[in-house]
């Protein structure tokens, strides 16, 4: 049976394999990337973009199988976005959060919808600064806001109470892509020849759950490995107090 699948970030690395999976299995891929090849073009980082893009899918796809969240980038050095905010936390979480609230009435039209946010779940490194999830006052690192938006997406998960089944799923070191940083990116390359994963390895959970959807509301796997639901970053208090300060973001004023 053809799905209509969204892949954010479906441009490079496992994105892009999986819309080329997908479509080989005569799916309907609608790619959101910021590059071109995207017929969805928009930078996720941006509210606005992120809403307006949103609006456009609902416009054309009324159904919406699985939606398929990969979007990241590393960001050497504190990047605001447009709305003012810190442009890892949203781009890799906010981007994401949104996405899976605007498209919930598509998602609902389908017989048996997933989504899958690619992320670190099963890491305890890291955690929300709650006092400063902006960075704002706090110091800045690419590693650090990488990590708390990491943590983000597991609470996103344990929080997710809309139509689909949620896999929050961590594929482990990727060859996947080259960072926007030629140093690090160099550095990631030459580790990855010999430590990472080859995409297509990576991407097989993630094309598999599309057509057979866990059955768990929520499930999360960390290298093949299924994590209980009382993991310490799927803590449900975090994941509420997470939700409201997402929610006080998003509203106008």
């Amino acid at each position: 049976m053809t799905k209509t699948v969204v892949i954010s970030g479906g441009t490079t690395g496992m994105g892009r394999a999986t819309a080329l999976a997908r479509t080989a299995r005569g799916d309907r891929v609608v790619v959101i990337g910021s590059r071109p090849g995207a017929p969805y073009r928009a930078d996720l980082s941006s509210i606005a973009e992120t809403r307006r893009v949103a609006a456009e899918i609902v416009r054309d796809h009324p159904v919406v199988d699985a939606l398929l969240l990969f979007a990241n980038r590393i960001y050497p050095r504190r990047t605001p976005t447009p709305e003012g905010l810190e442009s890892t936390f949203a781009l890799y979480y906010l981007s994401r959060y949104l996405l899976a609230e605007l498209l919930a009435p598509q998602l609902e039209a389908a017989g048996n919808p997933v989504i899958v946010n690619v992320s670190g779940t099963g890491t305890t490194a890291g955690r929300i600064i709650w006092d400063d999830p902006q960075f704002t006052t706090t110091r800045y690192g690419a590693i650090k806001a990488q990590l708390q938006a990491g943590r983000a997406n597991d609470l996103l998960g344990a929080a997710y109470a809309g139509p689909a089944r949620y896999v929050l799923y961590h594929p482990g070191f990727t060859r996947s892509g080259a960072s926007p940083n030629p140093v690090l990116g160099a550095a990631i390359r030459a580790l990855g020849l010999v430590a990472a994963r080859p995409v297509e390895a990576s991407v097989r959970p993630v094309v598999g759950w599309v057509d057979h959807p866990p059955a768990a509301r929520l499930t999360a796997v960390d290298r093949g490995k299924e994590l209980p639901l009382t993991y310490p970053t799927l803590d449900p208090g975090n994941a509420e107090r997470l939700r409201v300060y997402t929610e006080g973001l998003l509203t106008p004023g």
